[in-house]
């Protein structure tokens, strides 16, 4: 099906690790070049922990519409082809609207499902354009430890004690975000008189550590995900190398995140745009 009858519709996908920045630039892209926003990421479609999944807040959206975000079920499993279903459709929406569809997350299997399946055949009915923002290893790193401190500082263990549950499985819904099952330990403890407040603040401390470890895990695997996509599919992603952002102050951030993240990628999906496509 061509949604359009003619050229192929344009459909922009930005990648990147958590915490690369890719919600920034979405948002920021969808304001000018009126677009919508599917998220691509397996754990914000589900309701509840917002801080722990850093869903983007109402302010952070700036009146764009985001779509499958937060309305799954917290206990359900939502699988890659429940994922492609719904993208399709939603997506054929923003079209109807005469809006460009944006889809965002760091869910890459769930972005390879939608554009790699033979079934779908994705490329025979959309022209794509794949960004990708990328931050040396080690300072995103860095900078998601940091992340994680301010987490905490917004209530992450509360909010996660809301949800737990001494019998969970953390293998399903989204109770598999890191942040979850780290804080089981602490919780199992917590209310523990026989346990002394030094013994729970370590297991407390030594629970936040693992979140930061196993964050940094993420981003790697993710990392290795969209080279992959890169190598081995072909796909041709443009890489938007963000690392000097997070390397300066918030101020001189700002600067460089307009002279060389912002720019590229106006460049890039304003070439895109303008091309006429395959018919």
């Amino acid at each position: 099906m061509n949604f359009s009858g003619g050229m192929l519709n344009k459909v922009i996908f930005v990648m990147g690790s958590t915490g690369s920045g890719k919600t920034k630039l979405s948002i920021t892209l969808a304001t000018y070049f009126t677009a919508e926003i599917i998220n691509s990421d397996k754990i914000q479609v589900y309701k509840g922990l917002d801080i722990i999944t850093n869903k983007v807040s109402e302010d952070e959206t700036r009146g764009v519409p985001h779509h499958l975000l937060g309305f799954v079920d917290p206990d359900e499993d939502f699988t890659a082809q429940e994922f492609c279903e719904h993208t399709l459709m939603t997506i054929h929406g923003i079209i109807q609207k005469g809006c460009i569809p944006i889809i965002v997350g760091g869910s890459n299997n769930y972005i390879k499902a939608l554009v790699e399946d033979p079934t779908i055949q994705f490329r025979k009915k959309f022209d794509c354009c794949f960004l990708w923002m990328d931050v040396s290893l080690p300072v995103l790193c860095k900078y998601v430890a940091k992340r994680v401190d301010k987490m905490v500082e917004l209530g992450l263990v509360d909010e996660v004690r809301e949800m737990f549950d001494p019998e969970a499985d953390y293998t399903r819904g989204i109770r598999r975000a890191i942040g979850a099952p780290e804080m089981h330990r602490y919780f199992e403890i917590e209310g523990q008189d026989m346990v002394d407040e030094a013994t729970k603040r370590m297991f407390l401390n030594a629970a936040i550590e693992e979140i930061k470890d196993n964050t940094c895990k993420l981003v790697n695997n993710q990392l290795e995900k969209i080279r992959r996509l890169s190598d081995e599919h072909g796909w041709e992603i443009h890489r938007i190398d963000a690392t000097s952002v997070f390397e300066k102050n918030e101020k001189e951030a700002e600067e460089v995140w307009e002279n060389a993240v912002m720019k590229s990628a106006f460049e890039v999906v304003g070439e895109f745009l303008k091309e006429k496509g395959p018919c």
